[in-house]
């Protein structure tokens, strides 16, 4: 009787732990790594779709913000997770394309590393000028920088506005000099200073400077027109459309992530996409909500990549 009794218990355990691990993913709290500090433009449009997120998925999502190393250390927490669904990573350019593209020893191969799950948007980059260059539109930049050949300095805060410069002035045969920040904040402090006159960047403490008329924005890098500066062209409005790099957020897993979780979260992804809500608080910070398919995401990485691959050896960018 006593074997009999303990025989039950066993059985009674193993029937509760299969009947937990065959609930519905998901079925507990889900992590979500951001590859920044807490606060930056990553970090603010990660918490606005979370939120969403998390409401569309029925559990909790819990931001875990790890910063650094171009965005490597999140890559790597994620890529090193189990591929249960439970620890998803908040993937940037900066980890996927300018960490891969711009180090000597790349921290993984973004292609083999995760599981695309969905696009979340695009980050909005501006063309901010100081107030005493005498430019109100981006021909008027351009003609004013190639008479004035190295005259004009530009700062850049991440790997993506050091790309986005140095393609532009490859492309339009621009003398300009480079002077290089760890963070947008920096540059942008110089920039209103007027120790640099040209800044390719996301909007941050930029934007409050151009309302007071001590910077003017010439374009932004979205694909349409942002509600921070209405005014502003498109860069293929304004003559742009060269430029390739285009800087992305999107939802990835572990390698070889279950294809039930995949779609779950790519559905859940798709709801968050169509709320107007969600878009009008993300449109407040330029950054452009926007989900797709799995499938769709894992082109966009790829495509972006061979971009950065082969801006990067065009313009001669140096890898660190």
């Amino acid at each position: 009787m006593k074997r009999l009794h303990w025989l039950l218990v066993v059985l009674v355990f193993f029937a509760a732990t299969r009947g937990a691990d065959a609930q519905p993913y998901p079925n507990r709290p889900i992590r979500l790594v951001v590859p920044f500090p807490a606060g930056g433009a990553a970090d603010l449009a990660a918490r606005t779709v979370t939120q969403a997120l998390s409401q569309a998925l029925g559990q909790t999502l819990i931001i875990d913000n790890r910063g650094g190393a171009d965005g490597a250390i999140a890559g790597d927490v994620v890529k090193t997770s189990p591929p249960d669904g439970y620890t998803l990573l908040l993937a940037t350019t900066t980890g996927l394309n300018a960490a891969p593209v711009m180090r000597k020893q790349p921290p993984y191969d973004p292609l083999t590393a995760f599981t695309p799950i969905s696009l979340v948007g695009k980050f909005g980059f501006f063309v901010f000028v100081h107030e005493s260059l005498p430019a109100k539109n981006v021909a008027e930049f351009l003609a004013y920088v190639r008479a004035n050949p190295g005259k004009v300095n530009y700062g850049t805060g991440n790997g993506t506005s050091i790309l986005f410069t140095a393609q532009l002035a490859s492309i339009e045969k621009l003398n300009m000099a480079h002077i290089p920040y760890k963070g947008d904040a920096a540059a942008t402090a110089d920039l209103i200073a007027g120790r640099v006159q040209v800044m390719i960047g996301t909007p941050g403490s930029a934007m409050p400077q151009v309302k007071e008329g001590r910077l003017r924005v010439l374009a932004t890098l979205l694909p349409t027109r942002s509600p921070l500066a209405p005014e502003a062209p498109t860069g293929a409005e304004a003559g742009l459309g060269k430029l390739t790099i285009s800087p992305w957020a999107g939802l990835f897993g572990p390698a070889k992530l279950p294809p039930e979780v995949i779609e779950r979260v790519a559905a859940a992804m798709k709801v968050v996409g169509a709320r107007a809500d969600v878009r009008e608080a993300l449109d407040r910070i330029a950054f452009q909500l926007q989900s797709s398919t799995p499938e769709e995401m894992g082109v966009i990485l790829k495509d972006q990549l061979d971009a950065w691959r082969r801006t990067a050896q065009e313009v001669g960018i140096e890898k660190n």
